[in-house]
């Protein structure tokens, strides 16, 4: 286990009803918000009003920017930033999923910074102030809610980066299983595969003795795996609506990097994917990952054997641990199809002549190479593409 500070200063208010505190939370930290959100979700299923009179009721005075897209936009976050500046904004409130956060996180960071805020995801500049930021969680599936990071896309270059920085973690998380009810299920898919990518990034190490949070990751893949399949045909099933939610916060709130190096090639790769073709950021890993998976496994067969046989109940076959391995493999590409998601570019109408724009895409270290698990180039990004067609 290596050396580790751990650091998540976000208050989590969990549990039903608790969108009513968002105005007296909100109160603690700012005078006037930006209230952000996406499309029209909210205010057909009513939280908008209640949001707005939770506000109003605190004498939280607000302006208002809703429009996120998923892959959220760089043009969205240059007009939030101009406004916020304009209305003297000093809090923003967050009210969606992770496309919203991201957003909300990303004109937090652009206000007090001089320059174009897209400097921070691009090298540019690397600290800075931000304003502080709530959450009022409607998709279980990022983990932004507590997380120090936030990914943006340039569109018009086709270019999806992120960027770390802990004064991005939101000061309160309000998570209410309720409002995700009404989630459509391809939507609901999505973000169950986000959640168990952010953990397998995690648990795909080459830091040894690292029992503790080897067994907290497989516990957090068994409930998303366990719990996905119900709330698909219980979609108001409030339970397991609530394992989800918490899971999707543990996946992503650095509790689970604790002493370990995780490798986070896949969510790159699927960055540039998603950047120049739109794809659902969990649909994206859904074809990434076992393609992955299949391209690096020779280089920790322990760990891939452990894998299947400890997340998704494979038997052990000691004769063979490449074929055990290999199961585990296909039984994650096996749950994504179960749960109506893709599992190749083909399904998503990308042919090889695509690869080359993905491939320019991602982002790379200091050395040309993505992932740390594996060390990957240019060459290996061809290959898991070629397996994952």
């Amino acid at each position: 286990m290596n050396n580790f500070r751990f650091f998540n200063p976000t208050e989590i208010i969990f549990g039903k009803d608790t969108q009513s505190v968002a105005g007296a939370e909100t109160k603690k930290y700012g005078a006037k918000a930006l209230l952000h959100y996406g499309g029209g979700s909210i205010k057909r299923s009513g939280l908008y009003g209640q949001i707005v009179d939770s506000l109003r009721e605190s004498k939280v005075d607000f302006a208002e920017l809703g429009g996120v897209e998923p892959n959220p936009r760089l043009s969205l976050v240059n007009e939030g930033v101009d406004l916020c500046r304009k209305e003297g904004i000093d809090f923003i409130l967050a009210v969606g999923g992770g496309s919203v956060i991201d957003s909300a996180k990303a004109i937090a960071m652009g206000v007090p910074y001089d320059g174009d805020v897209w400097d921070f995801f691009i090298g540019r500049a690397s600290q800075g102030n931000a304003l502080p930021i709530g959450v009022v969680l409607t998709i279980p599936a990022a983990g932004s809610e507590s997380s120090n990071g936030c990914v943006i896309t340039d569109w018009e270059n086709k270019n999806k980066l992120h960027f770390d920085f802990d004064k991005l973690r939101p000061r309160f998380a309000i998570m209410n299983p309720e409002l995700t009810f009404t989630l459509p299920p391809y939507q609901t898919a999505c973000g169950a595969l986000d959640i168990m990518a952010h953990v397998m990034e995690r648990y795909f190490t080459q830091t040894r003795n690292v029992e503790l949070t080897d067994r907290l990751c497989e516990a957090t893949l068994k409930t998303i795996i366990q719990n996905t399949p119900v709330v698909l045909r219980q979609p108001d099933n409030y339970d397991t609506r609530a394992e989800i939610m918490w899971a999707g916060t543990i996946a992503n709130n650095d509790l689970l990097s604790t002493g370990r190096v995780g490798d986070w090639a896949s969510h790159m790769i699927e960055h540039a994917l998603s950047a120049t073709n739109d794809v659902a950021h969990g649909a994206g890993l859904a074809i990434i990952f076992p393609a992955w998976m299949k391209h690096v496994y020779r280089q920790d067969l322990h760990r891939f054997t452990q894998f299947a046989v400890r997340v998704w109940n494979v038997e052990q076959r000691f004769d063979s641990p490449e074929q055990t391995a290999l199961e585990g493999i296909d039984r994650l590409k096996s749950f994504s199809k179960s749960i109506g998601l893709p599992t190749s570019l083909k399904e998503i109408g990308i042919t090889e002549k695509g690869f080359d724009n993905i491939v320019k895409k991602y982002k790379r270290s200091g050395d040309g190479t993505v992932g740390n698990f594996v060390k990957l180039t240019d060459e290996d990004i061809n290959q898991i593409l070629e397996i994952a067609k």
